[in-house]
């Protein structure tokens, strides 16, 4: 891989980590605190490229706190 691509690729996974963080805290923030608190939510994220017929998906889960 050249180091271009490298370079792209880490600036891609950068963007949506941070966006997606802020988006899952606006979310968090907007439900508020009764119907976050001490729950889990289930969260999916998935990647698509095209041109690389490349799908993958992660699953998890995501733990609301109290404040």
């Amino acid at each position: 891989m050249s180091e271009d691509f490298n370079m792209s690729m880490r600036k891609f996974l950068k963007q949506v980590g941070v966006t997606s963080q802020q988006a899952i805290e606006e979310a968090l923030r907007d439900a508020g605190p009764d119907k976050v608190a001490g729950k889990s939510f289930k969260a999916t994220m998935v990647l698509r490229i095209e041109g690389l017929d490349l799908e993958h998906r992660i699953e998890g889960t995501i733990s609301g706190r109290s404040e």
